[in-house]
């Protein structure tokens, strides 16, 4: 299964990279950052960052931009070649060590690092354990895993009134169109990611779920709503047709300045090790 998952994953990046920063990193949460600069923030204190599953590198270049990322050693782990190279012209990351790789064996030393960062990259990976193993291995003591885990819709707006519409198309789809299942239910939940990490050496979870509000015109929206990898396979006038069907029923919602209404919930996860 997790062959299965990290084909699909990479297939789907290398026809899409940059779509996850693309669709998320104009959000907002209550306080005026996005998830990005909440992740950044958590291992803000740490001068030998790893990112896991650091897609087109947004946030080591959001790292780098702190002191200059003249302290500061960054690397970066993906599947998607593709991703990789649109992280390496990003500025301050051209110095980072970019490789391509698993979380479930990751290419570094024991220690080398005293911050791990993933934004919404873990929820998708399988052998969860040996992730953690993994992560626990190359964070020095004392290190710090800070992570940002999808947690779904935030109430009655685009993001349900896109399931509402597209989860009886992905159910319906022919086999050759549906997806592996994605991840490992275990780290949705605080006493799940504990069962998980605690064997791996960290300590008690930290765990904090805020509000992203992802609110803009519907082109954005669309963006936004058609990451979700039950999409990618489809056929294109199936998508076609869920798109005019979401966009025609998303205007009856729209603001008095037609932005589409759209937020998602994340949960922002710290853990010590």
């Amino acid at each position: 299964m997790t062959t299965d998952q990290e084909e699909f994953l990479r297939a789907f990046h290398a026809a899409h990279p940059s779509v996850t920063v693309q669709a998320m990193a104009h959000g907002r949460s209550e306080d005026g950052r996005s998830s990005y600069e909440i992740l950044r923030d958590r291992v803000s204190a740490c001068d030998r960052v790893l990112d896991v599953g650091c897609g087109d590198g947004l946030l080591l270049e959001l790292l780098a931009e702190r002191d200059g990322g003249a302290r500061r050693q960054l690397a970066g782990l993906d599947l998607s070649a593709e991703e990789l190279t649109l992280a390496s012209r990003r500025p301050g990351v051209d110095q980072a060590d970019l490789r391509i790789g698993r979380a479930q064996q990751l290419p570094f030393r024991d220690g080398q690092f005293d911050g791990c960062a993933s934004h919404m990259a873990l929820m998708l990976m399988g052998d969860v354990e040996r992730v953690a193993a993994e992560l626990g291995r190359v964070l020095e003591p004392g290190g710090t895993l800070a992570v940002v885990l999808g947690g779904g819709a935030a109430g009655g707006e685009a993001c349900e009134l896109f399931l509402r519409l597209a989860k009886p198309l992905f159910l319906a789809a022919p086999a050759e169109q549906q997806i592996p299942r994605l991840g490992d239910p275990r780290l949705r939940t605080r006493d799940g990611f504990d069962a998980v990490f605690r064997p791996a050496g960290f300590g008690p979870v930290e765990w904090e779920t805020v509000r992203v509000d992802l609110t803009g015109p519907p082109d954005r929206i669309w963006r936004t709503v058609s990451t979700f990898y039950d999409l990618g396979p489809l056929d294109s006038s199936v998508t076609a047709d869920l798109r005019a069907r979401f966009e025609a029923e998303s205007a009856a919602i729209a603001l008095p300045d037609g932005r589409i209404p759209c937020a998602m919930r994340m949960h922002v996860v710290t853990a010590v090790r």
